[in-house]
Order: C-alpha cells, then structure tokens, then sequence
C-alpha cells in the first residue's frame, strides 16, 4: 500500500511538472513570397514579390524538454501563392490556394530568448483563385474550391528565428509544385494543358509575432528579465 501511494504521489508530481512544460501559442504571418520557376522550353515570366498579410493563422502546441530544447506541432491556415509576368506579352498572373496546414518541428537554443527552430509541414490546399491581368487591366478572375489545378497537399520544410519578446522570422520553401502540371482543361474544343510548363516552387519570408509566446510565457520572459 505504501509502494502504492509512493508511486502514485511521484506520478502526480511528474505529471504536473510535464504538465508545466506544455502551453498552446496563436500568431499571424506577413508573407512575402517568391517562386522558382521552371518553364521549360518556354520563355521565362518575370517573378513579383506577394504581400499576404492576411488571412494567416498559427496555432502551435509547444513541448519544452528544458531550457534549450522544445518541439512543437500545430494547426494552420494559410495564404499563399506568386505572380508571374511576361514582360513581352504584358500579362500578368496572380495564383494563390488558401491551404491547412500542419507543422511539427523543433526549437533549439536559449528559449527564454533566442532561439532557432525548423520542421516540416503538410499542408491540404482546399481553395484556389487566379487572376489574369492584360496591360494592368484585369481580364479574368475565377475562384475554386478543391481545385485539381493544384495537388492533392503540398509538402514544404522551414527554419527560423525567435527574437526575445516575441518577434519572429521564418523563410520557408515548398518541396511539391504549386500547379498541377497535369491539370486538363477544355478550351475552344480542345483538351489544353495551362500549367505544363509552369513547375513553380514557392518559397517565403514570413514575419510573425507571439508565434511561440502567449502572454503567460511573455509576462513571465520580462518578469524574468
């Protein structure tokens, strides 16, 4: 019986100190994106930088093992895309999916401060729009949900840096294709292919704040500090 209620008080002692290790966090992201294109055969589009401020939502589950070591997973939404423009032709395209998104990394350094982390993350596109713009004129405009324009998931690995009181900079890079290249679609009668020769790869900066801070573990950095 003693064995008993020694193991069950150091349990409860344990599990409270697991449980003093574990907090949930919530961010947005201002992103600046680019791609990587390769058009194949085809001549080159002059790639322009994207703001996407919104809508972009984090939720983070952290894990810190100690003062130098934490891993964490979460839930996100995002907003993401590029612009691609032929500088001969004048047209302009502006592509971007609204995708869920769940990420699991690690974080490594003083994280009571600095710190830098990198994962990967699975994303689940479920929203597509694409804009068409002719000598600054927007010409077409169309907005689909699960399109099969884009893949089924992108998958996309980052790294970043936590700044003390919050601030954050993360670049990221998508390993899959933003379009899917052998998307069919029918115009004038016949079967075409837009994105064959459009394998693009997204890649951004995104700066952030209160990504791995709520106000508990803030208040608790300044009081400390």
């Amino acid at each position: 019986m003693k064995r008993f209620l020694l193991l069950f008080l150091l349990s409860s002692i344990w599990l409270s100190s697991d449980a003093q290790k574990f907090y949930s966090t919530t961010s947005g992201e201002i992103i600046l994106s680019l791609a990587d294109i390769n058009s194949g055969d085809q001549p080159k589009p002059q790639n322009i930088v994207r703001f996407s401020p919104w809508f972009n939502l984090q939720g983070l589950g952290n894990m810190d093992f100690n003062k130098n070591f934490g891993v964490f997973f979460g839930l996100n939404v995002r907003n993401v895309g590029y612009i691609a423009e032929d500088s001969k032709t004048q047209i302009k395209k502006k592509y971007r999916v609204y995708d869920m998104g769940i990420p699991v990394g690690f974080k490594l350094g003083n994280l009571d401060r600095f710190f830098f982390y990198g994962g990967y993350e699975f994303e689940l596109p479920f929203n597509y729009k694409e804009k068409t713009f002719e000598n600054e004129v927007k010409t077409e405009k169309f907005n689909v949900w699960f399109s099969d324009r884009v893949p089924a998931f992108y998958q996309a690995v980052f790294v970043g840096l936590q700044f003390p009181y919050g601030a954050n900079l993360k670049f990221k890079y998508y390993l899959t294709p933003f379009h899917n290249t052998d998307f069919v679609e029918i115009k004038d009668g016949l079967e075409v292919k837009p994105y064959e020769h459009l394998e693009t790869h997204v890649f951004y900066l995104a700066l952030s704040f209160t990504m791995f801070r709520n106000s508990k573990v803030y208040y608790k950095y300044k009081h400390k500090y």
